[in-house]
């Protein structure tokens, strides 16, 4: 008995000096830390489950802060002319019942803390994927907010004051695009777009339907867009690119093009996953996630990202994806990837046999060294890639319980 007692007070007292317990100072309540300068590699994920965006560096896979989104799904919108963080959110008085209250959240991108908020009307639209739910006007004075009751509406912010202005119908038409200092368009049942013109005050000023880009019952386009300079990139089920130039006073629909060839769709490749497009503007280079799969199986998950030069539109790359990783509720899953080489290879080793890539979520930093990052869904890990050369870089987790929309938007565009 007394040999007992003994070998577990050594055991004790060998732990305590290990973890350096009575070396370590109490932290003091309220304390704020502020982050660095923003940097190209820093992303922001959702994540569904603990509602909320992590900004994770890539670089160095650290955590480094996040922001709450109240209930559902959240995408963050980030200025370049002023310091803050746009946040639509949505809080109920008893977390999922009770009187609701949706506001557009302003954050200290250095502190990571709101800063104000705007009052809405308490209807924004909320499901499982925030994409196109919100935007800025390109010369950022307003912020447009999709509505859904299921009646269709933008309710717009000004941002510079910080009120709201006021709500514009948008019948038949969902989703918002920014076109514009003053102008946004929709998506519309009928293949069309609806665009909406503000005053300088932010009142709707003019509002006019486009003729049909797209046959909504042969071939609709994913509300999945990305942002070329003054172009938005749709791309259909099928994988057909539909532009759409804003440069203009009115839009203008460029010629329809194909990720596919005759070889591909007879090998049944299609584009795939729910985040599925990703652009990287100064090389002019666009990645789409695709997978190989049948009919209507647009929101699979993807094994491969393909490249293109969007001037020639010619595929330049194919880039095999591993899995990003596994996680159970934050805790990373990881076969030894903190040991010490070899055992840190058997890591990598197990995850890319044991799991598939199913990747459901793309983005590209926008930097001139830039990175592929890829999601899976239900997984809160992220896989890095060398995006222009593709090469895996390695693997960051966990970022949370689950991964969602990721957002790169700093660095040099």
């Amino acid at each position: 008995m007394k040999c007992k007692v003994l070998s577990i007070a050594v055991l004790y007292v060998l732990a305590t000096n290990a973890v350096g317990l009575g070396d370590v100072p109490p932290d003091g309540p309220g304390t704020v830390e502020k982050l660095a300068a923003p940097q190209p590699h820093w992303v922001w994920v959702a994540d569904l489950v603990l509602e909320r965006a992590s900004l994770i560096d890539l670089d160095n896979g650290r955590f480094l802060g996040l922001i709450n989104g109240g209930y559902g799904t959240i995408a963050p919108l980030f200025p370049t002319k002023r310091s803050e963080i746009y946040l639509p959110a949505t809080y109920f008085s008893r977390r999922t019942r009770g009187e609701r209250t949706d506001v557009l959240e302003i954050y200290d991108p250095s502190t990571l803390a709101p800063v104000g908020e705007v009052v809405v009307p308490a209807k924004r639209a909320i499901d499982a994927v925030a994409l196109a739910h919100a935007t800025l006007s390109d010369d950022e004075r307003f912020v447009a907010m999709f509505n859904w009751t299921p009646r269709t509406s933008l309710s717009i912010v000004d941002v510079a004051q910080r009120t709201f202005v006021g709500e514009i119908d948008m019948p038949g038409c969902s989703l918002v695009y920014a076109a514009g200092a003053r102008r946004f368009f929709s998506l519309c049942a009928d293949g069309s777009a609806l665009v909406v013109t503000l005053d300088e005050q932010g009142n709707e000023a003019s509002k006019e339907r486009t003729p049909p880009f797209f046959d909504p019952a042969k071939d609709p386009v994913t509300e999945k867009a990305v942002r070329y300079g003054d172009q938005w990139i749709f791309v259909s089920f099928e994988g057909y690119v539909h532009p759409i130039d804003v440069s203009g006073p009115q839009l203008r629909f460029g010629e329809v093009w194909s990720l596919m060839s005759d070889a591909d769709r007879n090998a049944s490749w299609r584009i795939g996953g729910i985040q599925h497009l990703a652009v990287h503007s100064a090389s002019g280079r666009l990645y789409s996630l695709v997978h190989q799969g049948g009919a209507d199986t647009h929101k699979e998950s993807g094994d491969e990202v393909w490249v293109y030069d969007l001037q020639t539109r010619q595929r330049l790359q194919r880039i095999e994806l591993r899995s990003p990783g596994v996680t159970v509720y934050g805790f990373p899953i990881e076969f030894g990837r903190q040991w010490v080489w070899p055992f840190n290879r058997l890591s990598d080793w197990l995850i890319d046999r044991v799991v598939p890539a199913a990747v459901g979520f793309i983005q590209v930093t926008p930097d001139a060294n830039p990175r592929l990052v890829t999601a899976s869904q239900f997984s809160g890990s992220l896989g890095v890639y060398d995006a222009s050369k593709g090469d895996f870089l390695g693997r960051v987790q966990p970022t949370g319980w689950t991964s969602d929309i990721v957002l790169a938007p700093w660095g040099a565009k």
